[in-house]
């Protein structure tokens, strides 16, 4: 089967940024978004707030931007006015990639969206526990011949990605000894974890082919692999991140995510081969990650040369500063430092369990003011 690619502008990028409700005074989730995307109404265009496999959940969407702070703009702007229409309700909102206590059986699946039904009918079990959140970032890609590489590239820093987000060391109320349990809990389903490794776009279509044939899938969005192209918008789609509490984080995930894509772009463009990894040495990668966050001790080449991703990131960096100039999201990407200095989100919310007795209601506390705090990024410098 024909699968095109849409014709886009190249290193543009979008972000969507998935959003929890909360009960005020409990810390429980809460069925709140149908309500709130009521109030705050539901549109085509972008930027735009729109449903997600539960009711507990907002989705925000940028529109499609050159620069990384316009698009953390459209969805600052989108949360802070989801924060005021939120109040009145008793409802806070946050982002990470699990709820500390909350269980799964209580929560709700959003009706009348047949593709949600769908997917629950096939996976039952796995399928309710989803009670999960994330980042997707989007980069354009102008040439479809290129998407495939740049993916092979961008596995070799999903570990990178996964460390750098990771906000889900707690599952219904156990500390579950990962840093992204998300990321594990997401690979249950059929067709999501990690791609196939292609070596061009007809071998994509030919599998897309056979999963339409057998009935796997219906629709490309089906397939829900951590990195994946995006035929319909002509985009590289990232979407192995947990959720992200605060939108100076997405700043700069977004702008490495960008820069990693413009990099390897520029190397195809210069003639020379996009590194890549064993299938098995991305898979160990990812697990390390999840299991150990900024401690991790990644596979950095094919010969099994290893390092600590921290390191690696610092050495990374320097690399990508001229292409963060030329994108304008130099500061952006300067916060990965911040990160890896200050800590990563699971990190935060063991320390806050830590100090307050284990307490996990302290934690979602501090996810909301996390969120709240941080709608407004440091003075870009």
């Amino acid at each position: 089967m024909r699968i095109d690619f849409a014709t886009s502008e190249r290193s543009r990028l979008g972000i969507e940024w998935e959003i929890a409700c909360v009960d005020r005074r409990s810390g429980e989730l809460a069925p709140a978004a149908p309500e709130l995307l009521a109030r705050i109404g539901t549109r085509a265009d972008f930027p735009h707030a729109t449903t997600e496999l539960l009711t507990n959940t907002v989705e925000i969407v940028s529109g499609p931007h050159h620069r990384v702070r316009d698009a953390v703009a459209d969805l600052t702007g989108l949360v802070e006015r989801l924060s005021d229409l939120a109040e009145p309700m008793g409802i806070d909102l946050i982002s990470s990639g699990t709820h500390p206590f909350s269980q799964w059986f209580q929560q709700r699946v959003t009706p009348g969206k047949p593709r949600y039904d769908t997917l629950i009918d096939r996976t039952r079990w796995w399928g309710r526990q989803m009670m999960i959140w994330g980042v997707h970032v989007h980069v354009a890609v102008e040439d479809r011949a290129k998407v495939f590489p740049i993916i092979d590239g961008l596995l070799t820093y999903l570990p990178h990605f996964q460390a750098l987000s990771a906000s889900s060391p707690f599952w219904a109320g156990e500390t579950t000894g990962y840093a992204s349990n998300r990321a594990l809990m997401f690979q249950q389903l059929p067709t999501a974890g990690l791609p196939p490794q292609f070596t061009d776009w007809p071998q994509y279509e030919a599998m897309v082919a056979d999963l339409r044939h057998t009935g796997v899938i219906e629709a490309l969005t089906e397939l829900r692999w951590d990195i994946r192209p995006s035929p319909r918008w002509g985009t590289i789609e990232v979407r192995t991140f947990d959720g992200i509490s605060t939108a100076h984080e997405i700043g700069a995930i977004a702008a490495l995510t960008q820069c990693l894509v413009e990099h390897f772009s520029r190397e195809l463009d210069a003639g020379r081969e996009v590194p890549k990894l064993q299938p098995w040495f991305v898979r160990e990668n990812k697990w390390r990650a999840a299991r150990y966050g900024m401690d991790a001790i990644i596979i950095r080449n094919a010969a099994g040369d290893e390092r600590l991703v921290t390191k690696d990131l610092y050495r990374l960096l320097p690399t990508l500063a001229p292409i963060a100039d030329a994108l304008g999201c130099s500061a952006q990407l300067d916060r990965i430092r911040d990160i890896i200095d200050h800590g990563a989100s699971y990190q935060r919310q063991l320390a806050v369990a830590a100090a307050n007795d284990g307490s996990l209601k302290a934690v979602v506390s501090s996810l909301v003011r996390e969120l709240h705090d941080g709608l407004r990024p440091p003075a870009d410098r």
